[in-house]
């Protein structure tokens, strides 16, 4: 933690920013996280980037799968929503089992009962920031799944007294 006067973190924590299940599946192995870093950078074409960690297994599906699926989430959503994709490893568990999915034109999963749309992307650009990814796509196919209210960063923190993980890339520590 820095501790100059010029440099306070907490500045950064006033960033506006969505949570987001991102999700790759490359043949039988699928990957899906919750990350705190989507956002669309062009429109001509349609563009979007996701930072993951590069320590996440969904990294390493999507560098090999080549495409992805991102969905912003609701402010329906529930904490065990939350640590199912947040807080666990797809290495380790299946994150889509028992959950309503579907699966995009590219062949990625997706929750449907979350999910305020669906934006599935081939892989255009990557770029190493060090512990994690960026991953820049071109959207193929974009669609609104529900209408009710994105979830905030911020709501997520201040309502649902959520907590930041390690890997995040808005994690101090």
């Amino acid at each position: 933690m820095a501790t100059d006067e010029l440099f306070d973190e907490r500045a950064l924590f006033k960033f506006t920013s969505g949570l987001y299940v991102v999700s790759a599946a490359d043949g039988d192995e699928v990957g899906a996280c919750i990350i705190n870093t989507g956002l669309q950078v062009t429109s001509k074409p349609f563009q979007v980037q996701v930072v993951v960690n590069k320590e996440n297994h969904t990294e390493q599906v999507i560098e090999k799968a080549g495409h992805f699926a991102l969905c912003p989430l609701t402010q329906d959503v529930d904490m065990l929503y939350i640590g199912r994709f947040g807080f666990r490893s797809s290495a380790d568990i299946d994150k889509f089992d028992g959950v309503k999915t579907e699966t995009t034109s590219l062949g990625d999963p997706y929750e449907c009962e979350h999910a305020a749309s669906v934006i599935a992307c081939e892989v255009r650009q990557t770029l190493d920031v060090g512990t994690h990814m960026i991953f820049v796509g071109e959207v193929k196919e974009a669609r609104p799944l529900s209408d009710v209210e994105p979830l905030t960063y911020g709501y997520y923190h201040t309502v649902l007294k959520g907590k930041t993980p390690p890997k995040a890339s808005s994690y101090i520590g």
